[in-house]
């Protein structure tokens, strides 16, 4: 590549910004983050991987679009999807439970949700996107969740505001 037509990143400056925070508060604290993804398609993993040097903080995501997969890659159990659908607390933290214990990791977060402009409902508009941490030797039954609607700004603007909301959640508690 030439110099005119060199990139440094094509992901949005508070994303990658974002990022930056998250690993050094991490490397900071002495822990390893992954990442188990669904309607962000990737975008924390490749925010995180957009620093140099991060894998000694990032150690895995996995993009788990489709059930098939979360029940596959991240043992999601069938019964879950079904009885509460793939967008739902209770999915999130079977997706940060998975990721953690296959990972090795300290802290994982998992975000699944509805991006649009298809697929969301009375009951889950397009904008729902629900997230949950696990944390190593942290109490299997202490779910840490959360639930946001974000404004349906486009596909895109949906994808923005929940990685930035998955990034927040892999913070070290008590960090700035």
């Amino acid at each position: 590549m030439t110099e005119e037509t060199r990139l440094e990143t094509l992901l949005p400056g508070e994303l990658v910004a974002a990022a930056k925070r998250v690993l050094d508060a991490n490397r900071a604290a002495g822990r390893c983050v992954a990442v188990a993804e669904s309607c962000t398609g990737g975008l924390v993993a490749a925010a995180l991987t957009e620093h140099a040097g991060s894998s000694d903080v990032f150690l895995s995501g996995v993009v788990s679009y489709s059930d098939a997969a979360k029940a596959a890659h991240l043992g999601v159990g069938e019964d879950i999807l079904e009885t509460f659908g793939a967008v739902s607390i209770a999915t999130a933290w079977a997706m940060a439970r998975g990721m953690l214990q296959k990972s090795g990791a300290d802290v994982s977060v998992a975000v699944t949700g509805i991006a649009g402009p298809d697929g969301g409902s009375a009951k889950k508009p397009v904008g729902t996107v629900v997230f949950a941490r696990a944390v190593k030797g942290g109490d299997p039954d202490d779910i840490e969740s959360q639930k946001r609607e974000f404004p349906d700004n486009g596909r895109g603007g949906v994808r923005l505001q929940a990685a930035l909301c998955a990034l927040e959640m892999l913070m070290p508690e008590g960090a700035a």
